[in-house]
């Protein structure tokens, strides 16, 4: 079974978009949904320096729009893609760009809910300074009691002994001192804790958004980050984004659900490569491609021929 991914912010890097705008239409699109994003993402994803795409009002809508740019470039019919892709998936942000794959949202009001979003966010980060820092290794269980003790969130779960610690910038400065035995700590570049209590405004200022958009249900398997399961309504796929915000992310869960259906290739969007890393690392024998710029797409599509169309059975 095939599953197409999209990666969450931290991803992006300066100018990741220039190549894929050597392919017909992709720019014009891409100006025709910067309107929408309240964003110049054709700039955006090619001059702007990682500076500016750390900043989550940039990231976020700029994320969106390369994983539907390049989604279009490997499945140029859409219909037609659904037959052929199993499930699909997304980390935080990513999940915005897997709701517009599997039919839930039209990729304008995507771009509509992420700019919200983004500005939601960013300004609940603003309000206190918060961030993030990796936990890599160690005992599950003595990182998540040092977490505890510093009082940090484990904003993301990502599977093979890789956390997420989020707080504020005291409590990551107290974890960086006392940090749990056998792990190595990596800082992310974002903005702030995001999925935690600290992005509670921005669940309020969703909330007032998702009724005026158009959703409906999914047409493949959406795995959600909240606990892994497959979702099968469309008003629940959005009720799951607008909470996500504020809450942890899942994706050891998500794997573990995408190996109990069978996929058997995982091709994920621009900009590629962190979610294909954890999917080798933690679902063996699974074929994996990051599609980080066009020369990928004919390997792409030799992945899709050969693992497209084989449907299984959707278990939650």
């Amino acid at each position: 079974m095939l599953v197409i991914v999209a990666p969450g912010q931290g991803a992006q890097t300066p100018g990741f978009l220039s190549p894929w705008l050597e392919l017909d239409g992709v720019a014009d699109r891409l100006r025709n949904w910067s309107e929408v994003a309240g964003l110049d993402l054709v700039r955006a994803g090619t001059e702007a320096d990682a500076e500016e795409i750390k900043d989550t009002a940039v990231a976020q809508p700029l994320l969106v729009a390369a994983g539907l740019v390049t989604a279009r470039a490997l499945f140029p019919d859409e219909k037609a893609a659904r037959g052929l892709v199993g499930a699909v998936a997304g980390h935080s942000v990513g999940e915005i760009t897997a709701a517009a794959g599997a039919g839930v949202l039209s990729a304008r009001d995507a771009l509509a809910f992420v700019r919200e979003r983004s500005l939601a966010m960013a300004e609940a980060a603003a309000a206190t300074e918060t961030g993030m820092i990796a936990v890599l290794g160690g005992d599950p269980e003595v990182v998540a009691a040092k977490l505890a003790e510093h009082g940090l969130t484990a904003a993301n779960n990502n599977g093979g002994g890789q956390i997420v610690a989020a707080g504020t910038l005291p409590q990551l400065d107290a974890l960086r001192e006392d940090p749990p035995a056998g792990a190595r700590l990596v800082a992310l570049k974002v903005a702030g804790a995001f999925h935690t209590s600290h992005m509670a405004p921005g669940v309020e200022r969703l909330s007032r958004l998702a009724p005026t958009l158009t959703v409906a249900d999914p047409e493949l398997a959406y795995v959600s980050n909240q606990d892994g399961a497959v979702v099968a309504s469309g008003a629940e796929v959005l009720s799951r984004l607008v909470s996500q915000v504020s809450n942890p992310v899942r994706w050891d869960l998500c794997m573990e659900t995408l190996q109990r259906l069978g996929a058997t290739a995982v091709i994920e969007l621009a900009p590629a490569g962190t979610l294909t890393g954890l999917v080798k690392r933690n679902l063996k024998g699974v074929a994996t491609l990051a599609l980080k710029t066009p020369a990928d797409l004919d390997k792409a599509r030799e992945l899709v021929a050969e693992h497209g169309g084989q449907q299984q059975e959707q278990q939650a």
